[in-house]
Formats: structure tokens, sequence, C-alpha cells
């Protein structure tokens, strides 16, 4: 490989958003649409923070195996539609994968706790 590198990374911590992407076991999460059952293998937690206000979780992107072994990609917005506050109806069961990729990104600065948990 012909590459030149210079210089020394450096988190950024004014950022005000964070993609925080995590593989899941196969088999640990499966999300029901439509009747059709699709198992989840990888997630993407979108999480921002305006005004250093503390960190809160937007949407989670899941990449999962549907009925017929296609990759889908299913979206659950967390945000009510006032994006003051969580959406009621989130399974417990997300919670637990957005907890699980903020504490990936515990190297950038972001804490959460799920809805009613802090």
């Amino acid at each position: 490989m012909d590459l030149s590198v210079t210089g020394d990374p450096v988190l950024a911590q004014d950022e005000t958003e964070v993609h925080a992407g995590i593989y899941l076991q196969k088999g640990t999460l499966t999300l029901t649409r439509k009747g059709k059952d699709f198992v989840a293998y990888h997630a993407l937690v979108m999480f921002a923070s305006a005004n250093a206000t503390p960190w809160a979780a937007q949407r989670v992107k899941f990449t999962a195996t549907g009925p017929d072994s296609k990759a889908v990609e299913v979206t659950v917005d967390l945000l009510n539609d006032s994006w003051d506050g969580p959406r009621a109806g989130i399974a417990e069961a997300i919670w637990k994968v957005v907890a699980l990729a903020a504490t990936a990104a515990g190297d950038i600065g972001i804490t959460y706790a799920p809805p009613g948990r802090t």
C-alpha cells in the first residue's frame, strides 16, 4: 500500500450528532412488522445533543434478515413528534439496544439512560 499519513487524530467533543453501530448476535432480536419476522443483526443508533444538552437517541436503523432471507432495513424513530421526549410504545428491547450502542460510543462522552431510568 502506498500511503503517507501525518497528524495525530483527536476525537471531537463538540459534535452535535453521533452514529454508533453495533453488531447483534443473530437470533437474539426479532422485529415483527405487518406479521413478518425480521432477525436483526446490526443496529445503527443516531444520537444528538444540541447546545450542550444531554445526548438523546433519535432513531435506530436495524439491518435484518427477512422471511425471504434477504437483508432489509427497519427504522424506529425514538423521539415523539414534538422532539421533546421518548415516543410512547417503544419496546424495552430497543432501549437495551440503544444503551448498548451508547456504551460502545462512551469514548466520545455519550452517557445515556433509557427513559425513566435517569
